[in-house]
């Protein structure tokens, strides 16, 4: 077996702070993107809702041949939609907002959007045409 010499050693251990660096430093890297995409995203309004963060906006439109729509919803709404409900074709959609401020619905539960509107959408993805039946 080789001796280990101070460049096999140096060389080891610098193999191991970029091993180590290089997830943390994507990490940091994709936590300034989250914060930058947010900044400028079209789906808010001034308004500052639940914890300081942008109530979003209400939506009408036809994507990919589906008619969404979200509102705030008076009183607050369903516990988990923060006051806030979609539908698409005019069932609803259950959506519920995560304590880091993304959305998530029932279709695409494990897919976190920035935006009711962007849950919406992903719903009408993963439909792919098929009817949404309404949630409980």
């Amino acid at each position: 077996m080789p001796d280990l010499t101070r460049r096999h050693a140096l060389g080891a251990a610098a193999a191991l702070a970029v091993t180590v660096g290089t997830p943390l430093t994507a990490a940091v890297a994709d936590d300034h993107a989250d914060h930058a995409d947010h900044a400028d995203h079209a789906d808010h309004d001034g308004d500052a809702g639940h914890g300081g963060r942008q109530a979003p906006r209400a939506f009408d439109e036809v994507y990919r041949g589906r008619r969404i729509q979200g509102h705030a919803t008076e009183g607050g709404g369903h516990h988990h939609g923060a006051g806030y409900a979609v539908f698409v074709d005019g069932a609803e959609l259950h959506v519920m907002r995560n304590a880091d401020g993304s959305w998530i619905s029932v279709v695409s539960h494990y897919a976190p959007v920035s935006t009711p509107r962007a849950a919406a959408r992903a719903a009408v993805d993963e439909l792919q045409g098929a009817r949404l039946v309404p949630f409980g």
